[in-house]
């Protein structure tokens, strides 16, 4: 059951990671964007909605690896 335990840590921690890459990525391409005179509002507004999603997700997995406290 420990090792079952320990290797869905281990999955969650690399999903965490390629969605803090994939979250600074969104971020450095909307910062871009955010500077170019005429942009398509459209794609802005989905790259914005997926960065949050993908936040939420972050913080999804960061409360299923980090224990609590409080139990």
């Amino acid at each position: 059951m420990t090792a079952s335990i320990d290797k869905h840590s281990f999955d969650n921690k690399i999903e965490l990671k390629k969605l803090r890459v994939a979250q600074r990525n969104l971020d450095v391409s909307i910062d871009k964007m955010s500077k170019q005179p005429e942009i398509d509002q459209l794609k802005f507004r989905r790259m914005k909605k997926r960065k949050l999603e993908i936040k939420g997700l972050i913080k999804k997995l960061e409360s299923e690896i980090i224990p609590d406290l409080n139990a």
